[in-house]
C-alpha cells in the first residue's frame, strides 16, 4: 500500500510533468535551467472558490492550473465582470500587480477543485536574469498574455454575441459544461438573456 507522503510524491511529479510539458510548448529550456525552472514552483490542493489573488493584493505568482478552473474578475459599477476562465493546462496571472508591484484590482478565485501552482516574482526574476533562456520564456509568456486580452478586446468590439460564444465553443467545449452560465456571459460580454436566445437557437 501506497504511504501518503508517497502519493503526495507522486501526485505533484505527475503535476510538474504536465507543468514542463506546457513550458516546452512555449519555449525550450536547457536541462539545468528547466530543472531550476520547475522547482521553483509551489503547489497547492485547494477547494472551489479559494481566492488565489484577493482585490487589493499584490500578486507574487504566475500560476498554472494542473486540474481545474480559476476564473479572474473585477468588480464595475457594483457588479462582476469576468476576464478571464483558465482551464486545466493554462498560466494565468493578474499580470499588472504582478509586474509593477501594485495592489491587484482582479481578483482571482477557483470555481472548482484545483490543482495549481505558482511560481513567485522574486525567484522568476531571479532566474530570468541568471539564465537567458528562462528569460526567453518569461517574455513568451508575457507576450501569450498580452496578446490573449487584446485578441478579447478585439472580439467584444468587433465579432456579434453569436460569433464570440461559436468561438468560445471552438476553442473550449468543456467550458460550457464546467462553468456556471452567468460567468460565461460576463466574459463574452453579454447578459444572461442573450445568451439564453444564442444557446436556444442553435
Amino acid at each position: 500500500m501506497l504511504t501518503g507522503s508517497l502519493i503526495s510524491y507522486l501526485s505533484f511529479f505527475k503535476t510538474v510533468e504536465q507543468l514542463q510539458q506546457a513550458v516546452d510548448q512555449l519555449s525550450k529550456l536547457s536541462p539545468e535551467s528547466r530543472e531550476l525552472f520547475l522547482a521553483a514552483f509551489d503547489q497547492w490542493i485547494v477547494p472551489k472558490d479559494h481566492f488565489l489573488v484577493r482585490e487589493k493584493e499584490v500578486a507574487d505568482y504566475i500560476f498554472f492550473i494542473n486540474k481545474g478552473i480559476a476564473r479572474i474578475y473585477y468588480y464595475k459599477g457594483g457588479k462582476e465582470i469576468t476576464e478571464w476562465i483558465a482551464m486545466d493546462g493554462q498560466f494565468f496571472l493578474s499580470i499588472t500587480s504582478f509586474f509593477q508591484r501594485t495592489p491587484s484590482h482582479l481578483i482571482i478565485q477557483t470555481i472548482e477543485p484545483a490543482e495549481v501552482l505558482g511560481i513567485h516574482h522574486n525567484k522568476l526574476m531571479e532566474l530570468a536574469k541568471k539564465y537567458h533562456d528562462v528569460e526567453t520564456l518569461f517574455r513568451k509568456m508575457l507576450t501569450g498574455s498580452l496578446i490573449l486580452s487584446q485578441m478579447r478586446m478585439d472580439s467584444i468590439q468587433f465579432e456579434t454575441a453569436q460569433q464570440r460564444y461559436e468561438k468560445l465553443l471552438q476553442q473550449f467545449p468543456d467550458m460550457i459544461r464546467r462553468v456556471p452560465v452567468s460567468y460565461i456571459a460576463s466574459f463574452l460580454g453579454v447578459t444572461l438573456e442573450t445568451l439564453s436566445r444564442i444557446r436556444s437557437a442553435r
